[in-house]
Parts: C-alpha cells; sequence; structure tokens
C-alpha cells in the first residue's frame, strides 16, 4: 500500500509538471480616480473608467513581467470639498490618461492552469512607465485645455521662472491583486493598483495664483479664458479670493490616482512531458 501511494504521489506530481505557464494576454476594465490638490482628502467620490490590456511574461511559479497599457479618465471639482475655502476657490479639471508600464508580478502560491488544487493565487505588483495626459476645464459650455493657457503664470514676462508643464510623466504603480483560472486556457482577476507620479500638474494646479495682470484681456477688451479660468472664484464671491502670490495649489505633493479592475487573461502553455524519473 505505502508503495502503490508513493506511485500515485509521484505521478500526481510529473502530472502537474507537465503544463508549463509560459504567459498570459489579456483586457481589464474597471475605475480609476484621481488624488491631488483638488481632492486632498482622498476621497473616493468621483470614479471614471479606466480600461487595460497587458501581455504577462512567466518565469517560474512566482514571478512574471508584465508590459501593460492603461487608458484612465480622470477628474475632480472643488464643489466636492468640505473644506469652504477650496469651495470658494471653485477650480475643476478633466483629462485623458494613457499609460504604459512594466510591471513585476509575484505570485504567493503556486499557479497552474488547469489543476484544481492551483488555481487561484493572490499577488502583489510593481513598476514604473510614464503616461500623457492634458487637463481641461469647462467655461461657458466651450472645452478648454489648460496648460497652453498658463493658468499659474507660465509663460508671463511677471513669472519668468515658471515653465509650462510637460504632458508627460513617470509613474510607478504598486497594486495587490486576485487571481483565479476558470478554464485551462482562462483567468478572472481582480486588482487595485495605485500610481504614484512624478508631476503635480495632472489638475493644472500647484503652486500660488499668478493675478489678473499676468492675463491681458482678448483684443476687443474681453477677459481672456486664461484670466476666467485660473481663478473661478468670482463665480461664487466678490471680491475674487485669486490675487498674486496666493496660495493655488500645495507645490510640495505630487499628484496620485488609483485603478480597481476586473479583467479576463488568457494563457500561453507549453507541454512538459513527464519522465520515469
Amino acid at each position: 500500500m505505502l508503495a502503490l501511494a508513493a506511485a500515485l504521489t509521484e505521478s500526481k506530481a510529473q502530472l502537474y509538471e507537465s503544463t508549463v505557464l509560459n504567459g498570459e494576454f489579456g483586457l481589464a476594465a474597471g475605475v480609476a480616480h484621481y488624488f491631488g490638490d483638488l481632492n486632498t482628502d482622498a476621497s473616493l467620490n468621483r470614479p471614471k473608467l479606466a480600461v487595460s490590456a497587458l501581455f504577462r511574461r512567466q518565469f517560474g511559479n512566482y514571478i512574471a513581467l508584465r508590459l501593460q497599457g492603461t487608458y484612465a479618465k480622470l477628474g475632480y471639482s472643488d464643489v466636492y470639498s468640505d473644506n469652504e475655502v477650496q469651495r470658494l476657490r471653485n477650480l475643476s479639471f478633466n483629462s485623458d490618461i494613457f499609460e504604459l508600464a512594466v510591471m513585476g508580478d509575484f505570485n504567493f502560491f503556486r499557479f497552474i492552469p488547469g489543476e484544481r488544487a492551483f488555481r487561484f493565487t493572490p499577488y502583489v505588483t510593481l513598476g514604473a512607465g510614464f503616461f500623457t495626459y492634458d487637463p481641461y476645464a469647462f467655461l461657458n459650455g466651450d472645452k478648454y485645455f489648460l496648460r497652453p493657457l498658463g493658468t499659474e503664470g507660465q509663460g508671463s514676462s511677471l513669472y519668468p521662472d515658471r515653465k509650462a508643464y510637460s504632458s508627460t510623466a513617470f509613474v510607478f504603480p504598486l497594486g495587490v491583486g486576485v487571481k483565479y483560472n476558470i478554464t485551462p486556457s482562462m483567468n478572472l482577476t481582480f486588482e487595485i493598483t495605485h500610481r504614484f507620479t512624478t508631476t503635480d500638474y495632472l489638475d493644472d494646479v500647484s503652486t500660488t495664483y499668478a493675478g489678473a495682470n499676468a492675463f491681458p484681456n482678448l483684443p476687443d477688451g474681453t477677459p481672456s479664458p486664461a484670466l476666467l479660468l485660473q481663478d473661478r472664484s468670482y463665480e461664487l464671491t466678490n471680491p475674487p479670493i485669486g490675487i498674486a502670490g496666493r496660495q493655488r495649489g500645495i507645490s510640495t505633493a505630487r499628484d496620485q490616482y488609483i485603478t480597481a479592475m476586473i479583467g479576463i487573461t488568457f494563457n500561453l502553455t507549453s507541454y512538459r512531458c513527464p519522465t520515469a524519473n
């Protein structure tokens, strides 16, 4: 009996080893949320769409490297704040995020597609990448991209040290997830990933107000969109709060965003024949 049990155990072990997970590819969809100068309390009350596509290369049973592209829509407004001064500031933004990142995954459990004993694992992931962004806002029903307007005096002769910020930045994702094998060729995933960025202008808000003198009127004498969008407190209070030099944002903190997505991945497997040994 002992010999038979040992033989069965060895045979089962060889069967597990016969399926080799080489990698995965798949899609995911869910929500994204922004944290920054307009959402200083890390509220999660305005989630927006997020989707991603990935290719994962497996190295052994526990470690993998993935290339992932992500689209996320981010946005927020001061009207959601509990802080009265922030509500009076009355700023808002939206932005489309296009991200490309390389990430390392670590499975906590052995994961073998098609094997009931090894069909589930939690994992952690971390990596680095870059993304593009271009914040915009609406004024009287018209859409204005904020970066070209220089809403904090970028490009103004009054502020020669303030240069236009880049529309790209680095991102460092850190996340946790779970993966469940539903068929030998398909997995279901759920992942929450927090992204640290190198920009404080995801929301077009960072330093101090430039003041009205930094934004000359249009040739016809009407206020420029830059003037009307750099300080929107005039919509709620008189006089406006955005005088030159007054704090507009928090320049010492970088903006961040988070995603929570459900995905389907498809396995790339090979077969390794068991040996007599």
